[in-house]
């Protein structure tokens, strides 16, 4: 189960489902349209897409966990998790390939100590190696009520993301990414919210 934890870096979450025009996927050949894509990727743009991506993983991650026989965990948690897997995967792939069409790196460069990524993104929610752990360890009501209390604190990260990219980006595939974010996870934190108090 090791091989399931990423590198911290601090907090987050998200969601857009399918690519509009003018975006360059991850196994698209560089085109006139991919270097329209690069020219519209800004310092923020690609900060948010290569933070948001180990998040996302995370989240992943953790839904993983969640659907793990081993876990026990409720049908409640499971349903919500396989949401957050299905909605997450297709992200992970649609901001890889917009840094793939920004002729920008994947992985996060120049993260400090603080959280902060290249472009002023502050990455926030990310689970530490030792609070996965206590989750893989879990089981059953005690598996369920951590698994809810961190997904409602990366989802928390990734809004808060949304919002830092949201008032400095003018790209509007990535603004739209950030609304369907908010909008989902907000959602999702809500139903946590109530499932938490219900325990």
């Amino acid at each position: 189960m090791k091989r399931l934890i990423v590198p911290v870096v601090a907090l987050a979450a998200f969601g857009l489902a399918g690519c509009s025009s003018g975006t360059t996927d991850a196994t698209s050949t560089p085109t006139a349209s991919a270097s329209v894509a690069a020219s519209t990727g800004s310092a923020t743009d690609i900060a948010f897409a290569q933070s948001m991506i180990p998040h996302h993983q995370q989240a992943v991650q953790m839904a993983d966990l969640a659907l793990a026989s081993g876990a026990q965990a409720s049908p409640e948690v499971t349903a919500l998790a396989e949401q957050i897997k299905q909605a997450q995967d297709p992200e992970i792939a649609q901001m890889t390939g917009w840094l793939q069409g920004w002729g920008a790196p994947t992985a996060m460069p120049n993260m400090d100590q603080g959280g902060h990524n290249m472009g002023g993104m502050t990455v926030a929610g990310m689970m530490t190696q030792q609070q996965m752990d206590q989750l893989m360890s879990a089981r059953g009501k005690d598996f369920d009520t951590m698994w809810l209390q961190m997904m409602i604190e990366h989802h928390q990260g990734a809004i808060s993301m949304a919002d830092q990219v949201k008032a400095n980006s003018s790209n509007p595939q990535v603004t739209a990414m950030a609304d369907q974010i908010i909008s989902a996870q907000q959602a999702e934190i809500a139903t946590m919210q109530e499932l938490l108090a219900q325990s």
